[in-house]
């Protein structure tokens, strides 16, 4: 069992920047895949980035200005978002899993509970 709790959320400026947490539980963390998704009320949740050993994968929404990195021993992921756009306004959360489509998000396990982003004009 893995739990998620992220932070770092909350309000910024466009073109302004956040680094939001995920720290796991859990002695297997290495193990597995985490990736971040994120939803807007009334629509789907999202791909936004996931990392697997060490290689990221982006959304094309995000690559170039979205980076995603984990640290083992301290059982944490992290995503540095950087110029950040009011589309960008989001409910994020944080994944845990082995997922055949790291950009699939019925493929993880684990979520945390999320941080709302958001972004003003």
């Amino acid at each position: 069992q893995v739990q998620l709790v992220e932070s770092g959320g909350g309000l910024v400026q466009a073109g302004g920047f956040l680094r939001l947490s995920c720290a796991a539980s859990g002695r297997t963390f290495s193990n597995y895949a985490m990736g971040w998704f994120r939803q807007v009320p009334g629509k789907e949740r999202v791909f936004v980035a996931a990392i697997r050993w060490n290689v990221g994968r982006y959304a094309d929404s995000v690559k170039g200005r979205f980076t995603i990195s984990r640290d083992n021993a301290e059982n944490t992921v992290y995503l540095q978002m950087n110029s950040l756009k009011p589309e960008d306004t989001a409910v994020y959360y944080c994944a845990a899993g082995y997922p055949g489509i790291l950009e699939s998000s019925n493929e993880y396990a684990y979520w945390g509970q999320g941080t709302q982003v958001t972004v003003s004009s």
